[in-house]
């Protein structure tokens, strides 16, 4: 079993995000291995609300040249847009950046 810190990552703060969390959607950075039902259960136990739905993409390491051989590639991740019911409390993580 999966420690629920080892689930959720880190929060994703772009302006493309930072727009969603209007709509109650906040983006996180998850395990590559982590389905959607184990991912909602993290959210809801560390942040205290009320998920909806969950979308998950993964997004492929780009090969980045290093200037010379080997060739360097960045990682691979798995990014979470979390949407939260309509009676559901905010995160606060997000609050003074929107």
């Amino acid at each position: 079993m999966k420690n629920v810190y080892d689930i959720v990552r880190r929060p994703v703060i772009t302006e493309q995000s930072m727009e969603a969390v209007a709509d109650k959607k906040y983006v996180f950075m998850v395990d590559v291995d982590a389905n959607k039902t184990e991912i909602k259960q993290a959210i809801e136990t560390v942040f205290g609300v009320k998920v909806a739905k969950v979308n998950t993409i993964r997004m492929q390491g780009k090969v980045k040249r290093t200037g010379a051989y080997p060739a360097g590639k960045r990682a691979e991740y798995k990014k979470a847009i979390v949407t939260l019911t309509a009676d559901s409390k905010t995160i606060e993580l997000f609050e003074g950046m929107v």
